[in-house]
C-alpha cells in the first residue's frame, strides 16, 4: 500500500470538531465586536441629536407671546476664544429683533480682555440703539466690571451695580516675559534672523531696544484714549472725572455711582421689574453647539502649549 493509499488517522474527527468550533468561536467575537461598535455609534448618534435639540430648544432664541425683558450674559475674558463679540453681538441682535422686547439687560462680570472684541460689542450696542431707540440698554454688574468689561458697560444707557461690585480700570496693558538672564545662566545662545529692523519687536529671548519700548508705548498710549474716549461719550456729564480716573484703578460699586461711572444700585431682577416694568425676562445669550465646543476645547488646548512661545497682547485690564 503506498503513501498516497494510507487511511486517514484515527482522530480525524476530533481535529475537524475542534477547526468547527474554533471557527464558530472566531465568528462569535467578529459579531459581538461589530454589535459593540454598532452600539457605540448609536449612543454617539444619539448624544449628539441630544446636543442638537438642546440647542434649538434651548432658551436662547426663544419668544414669549407678551412684553418681556431680554437678558445677555457678558460672563469672563472677553476674547476671540472666550467670550467672543461674535456670540455678544448675535444675541444682542436676537433680543432688540425681538417685538416683544420691552428692554435689554447687558449683565456683566468680567475683568477685561481684547480691545478689539470689547470695542465691536460697544460699536453694535450703539447701532443697535440708534435703530430702535424705544428699546433701552441697561448694564448690570456683578462682582466684576474693569477694563474691557467697563468699555462694554459705557454703551448702555444706564449702569447699575451692587455696592461691593469692583468698577474701573480704565487702561491699557501689554504683558510678557523677559527670559535673557535664565539664558546667560544656562550659556544659551539667541539666534534670531529677521527680514526688517522690528521683526523681532519686543521678543522675550532678546534685550529690551529703548526704540521699540517706546513705540509700544506710544501704541498704549493711543488705545487708552480710544478707551477714554469711549467712557465720555457714554457717560457724557454723569462723569465727574478725577485725576485717578483714567489711571487704571478701581472703585467699588458705592463709590463708582458717586463718580459717574455708575448710575444706581441694582441687580437682574430689580432692573427688570422696577425700570424696564417686564417682569419676564428671557436669556437670549447663545450657547456654543457642541461641535464648537470641541474645537473651542482644542483650540484652548493648543493655544496653552503655544503660550509660553508668544509675543505679548494688548489687553484692557
Amino acid at each position: 500500500m503506498n503513501e498516497q493509499e494510507k487511511p486517514a488517522p484515527a482522530n480525524w474527527e476530533r481535529e475537524v470538531l475542534e477547526k468547527l468550533a474554533l471557527s464558530a468561536i472566531q465568528e462569535q467575537r467578529r459579531s459581538r465586536h461589530w454589535s459593540i461598535l454598532f452600539k457605540t455609534l448609536g449612543f454617539l448618534y444619539l448624544f449628539i441629536v441630544l446636543f442638537m435639540v438642546a440647542d434649538w430648544f434651548g432658551s436662547d432664541g426663544v419668544s414669549i407671546p407678551k412684553a418681556h425683558t431680554a437678558l445677555i450674559d457678558l460672563q469672563g475674558v472677553i476674547a476671540a476664544d472666550a467670550t467672543s463679540a461674535d456670540s455678544i453681538i448675535g444675541s444682542l441682535q436676537g433680543a432688540f429683533e425681538d417685538k416683544k422686547t420691552k428692554g435689554v439687560i447687558l449683565r456683566i462680570n468680567s475683568p477685561g480682555g481684547s480691545p478689539v472684541q470689547a470695542g465691536q460689542i460697544y460699536d453694535e450696542i450703539r447701532r443697535l440703539r440708534a435703530l430702535h431707540p424705544k428699546i433701552p440698554l441697561y448694564a448690570v454688574v456683578d462682582d466684576i466690571c474693569a477694563s474691557g468689561g467697563y468699555y462694554v458697560a459705557a454703551s448702555a444707557d444706564k449702569i447699575f451695580v451692587d455696592k461691593a461690585s469692583i468698577v474701573g480700570s480704565i487702561g491699557v496693558l501689554m504683558d510678557g516675559f523677559g527670559f535673557t538672564g535664565t539664558m546667560q545662566k544656562l550659556g544659551v545662545d539667541r539666534r534670531l534672523l529677521t527680514a526688517g529692523d522690528n521683526k523681532g519687536f519686543l521678543d522675550p529671548f532678546s534685550p529690551v531696544d529703548p526704540k521699540q519700548e517706546a513705540y509700544a508705548r506710544q501704541m498704549l498710549e493711543e488705545i487708552h484714549g480710544q478707551f477714554i474716549g469711549v467712557v465720555r461719550q457714554g457717560r457724557g456729564k454723569r462723569l465727574k472725572e478725577t485725576p485717578d480716573m483714567f489711571s487704571g484703578l478701581v472703585w467699588s460699586g458705592e463709590k463708582s455711582i458717586q463718580l459717574g461711572l455708575a448710575d444706581g444700585l441694582g441687580n437682574l431682577e430689580s432692573v427688570a421689574r422696577d425700570v424696564i416694568k417686564a417682569e419676564d425676562i428671557v436669556d437670549y445669550s447663545q450657547q456654543e453647539s457642541l461641535a464648537e465646543r470641541l474645537i473651542g476645547r482644542l483650540g484652548v488646548t493648543m493655544a496653552k502649549a503655544w503660550a509660553p512661545f508668544e509675543k505679548a497682547g494688548v489687553v484692557l485690564r
